[in-house]
C-alpha cells in the first residue's frame, strides 16, 4: 500500500508546507567550474529534465560538449524549497528534475531531447526500474514555446519508434518550467570523481535510438 501511494500524484491540500528558506548549495559545479546558480554566461539557455534519479541522470549531462553547467533539484510539484526525504515521501508532489545550462551555438535544445529519450525508459509511469514514486516520473519542463514545440514533436517521434520496437506508450508529462527547487549540496555532482568515484547508477533506456537530435544551424 506504501508503493501505491507512492505513486499516486497528490493534489495541492495534501501537498507538505515546506518553508520560505531556500536551500544553500556550492557557488560552483564540482567538475565544470561554472556557477550552479544564476546568473550564467551570456548566451546561454536553461533546459530542465525529469528522468529518475538525478545521480546518473545529471552526470550524463554535464559530460555533454556545449553544456556549461547542471545541478540537480525538485520541480513540477507544490511544496516549495523541500528536502530530499520530503520528496522521497511522494507527498511534494515534485520529479528529481536536472537543469542544463547549454550553449545553444555548440548544442541544441533538440541534441538535448536526444539523449534525455534515450537516457531512460519514459513508458514506465511513475518509476524508474526499482526505483518506484512519483519523484521518478519522466517529465520536460519547458522555458518558452520553442522548447514545448520541440519537446512534443520529439515525443511523437519516438513514440513511433518505440512502438516499431515493440514497447509501450510513452507517459512524459511535458509542462511549462515552474520553479526549481536545488536538491541539497551534497546531491550536486553527486557521482563525481571527488564525492562518490565509484559511485553507480543503472542505465534504465530502452536501447531504441531517438530520431531527432541532429544538429542544425537553426537549433
Amino acid at each position: 500500500m506504501f508503493g501505491l501511494r507512492k505513486t499516486r500524484m497528490i493534489t495541492a491540500d495534501e501537498a507538505l508546507p515546506g518553508r520560505s528558506t531556500a536551500m544553500r548549495v556550492p557557488a560552483r559545479h564540482e567538475v565544470l567550474d561554472a556557477p550552479l546558480t544564476p546568473p550564467y554566461p551570456a548566451g546561454t539557455e536553461i533546459a530542465e529534465f525529469a528522468l529518475g534519479c538525478f545521480w546518473g541522470e545529471e552526470r550524463t549531462f554535464w559530460q555533454v560538449p556545449g553544456v556549461v553547467t547542471t545541478a540537480v533539484g525538485y520541480e513540477g510539484g507544490f511544496t516549495p524549497n523541500p528536502t530530499y526525504e520530503e520528496v522521497c515521501s511522494g507527498r511534494t508532489g515534485h520529479a528529481e528534475t536536472v537543469r542544463v545550462v547549454f550553449d545553444p551555438a555548440k548544442v541544441t535544445y533538440r541534441d538535448l531531447l536526444k539523449i534525455f529519450w534515450e537516457s531512460h525508459d519514459p513508458t514506465q509511469a511513475m518509476r524508474q526500474g526499482n526505483d518506484v514514486g512519483t519523484q521518478y516520473r519522466s517529465a520536460i519542463y519547458t522555458t518558452d514555446d520553442a522548447q514545448a514545440a520541440a519537446a512534443k514533436t520529439s515525443l511523437e517521434q519516438y513514440q513511433a519508434a518505440l512502438s516499431r520496437a515493440g514497447h509501450g506508450t510513452i507517459t512524459t508529462e511535458i509542462a511549462p518550467a515552474g520553479e526549481f527547487y536545488y536538491a541539497e549540496g551534497y546531491h550536486q555532482q553527486y557521482l563525481s570523481s571527488n564525492k562518490n568515484p565509484h559511485g553507480y547508477c543503472p542505465d534504465h533506456g530502452t536501447g531504441v535510438s531517438c530520431p531527432v537530435g541532429v544538429a542544425r544551424a537553426d537549433g
